[in-house]
């Protein structure tokens, strides 16, 4: 297990300016997790319907805590997610797990789960979160399995173009993040998944909401305790394994069987 996370994202201002950070991004804040989590249990939980016509793992919404909750929003077992967008470990189960989670688990009805982007890496983690916010609910998650399934790609630029990813970052604010993107080929590998250019940069240019995604991804080190990514929460249980097959028989043994 890598070692855990040193520090969070401590304020708007920091969050925007992006320039104390290395552009070269550690990833010492992912973790393949410690042991199982076994305390939690439940009788088997019913399935149930999606709404005519749909199918629970294509319905989803943004939530009170900035995350992206897929499935039904009332089931009984609720999964969250916190990871980074820049995290391998995060890549790994996403590329293991995301295929089985929704299909077998939400699109029952019994589990829904929320994703909650931790923004640790600097200007690549935030610039993704955004791009990932830019879209519609639905293609939340979708985009981020997309980032994590592509990530050697996206990390490359960030050793071939520091010079002009920093001096984009000394731009003024409403344009540092769209020059940013731009330099390190973000804006064409969203526009080839449902982002348009356009849409990318407008999104990129509000330095409010640009805030807003720092901010809240700092509570989730402050006030959630959490530190490193990814972590699972289930129930409100801070499960200690972040493994797929962790997570299956966590997921089992609170009554999605």
């Amino acid at each position: 297990m890598n070692a855990p996370i040193k520090s969070v994202i401590r304020s708007k201002t920091f969050a925007l300016t992006a320039l104390a950070l290395p552009l070269a991004l550690g990833l010492a804040a992912c973790g393949s997790g410690d042991d199982a989590e076994a305390s939690i249990s439940g009788e088997p939980v019913a399935e149930v319907s999606a709404p005519d016509g749909q199918v629970w793992s294509e319905m989803a919404q943004k939530t009170d805590r900035g995350g992206y909750l897929v499935g039904n929003p009332d089931a009984p077992i609720k999964l969250v997610e916190y990871g980074s967008l820049t995290c391998p470990a995060c890549a790994a189960f996403s590329m293991q797990a995301s295929e089985p989670l929704m299909n077998d688990y939400v699109d029952t009805g019994r589990v829904s789960f929320e994703f909650r982007s931790f923004v640790i890496h600097g200007p690549l983690d935030l610039a993704l979160t955004r791009l990932v916010d830019c879209g519609t609910p639905e293609q939340a998650v979708p985009l981020a399995d997309q980032v994590w399934a592509n990530l050697p790609t996206i990390m490359q630029p960030l050793q071939e173009r520091g010079p002009q990813l920093e001096a984009a970052l000394n731009l003024p604010e409403d344009q540092r993040f769209v020059a940013f993107a731009d330099t390190a080929g973000l804006l064409d590998f969203f526009a080839a998944r449902g982002v348009s250019r356009d849409q990318a940069r407008t999104c990129l240019a509000d330095a409010g909401r640009l805030s807003e995604i720092a901010d809240v991804s700092e509570t989730y080190g402050t006030q959630d305790d959490i530190t490193q990514t990814p972590t699972f929460v289930l129930n409100g249980k801070k499960l200690d394994d972040s493994s797929w097959t962790a997570i299956e028989a966590a997921l089992q043994r609170a009554g999605a069987r």
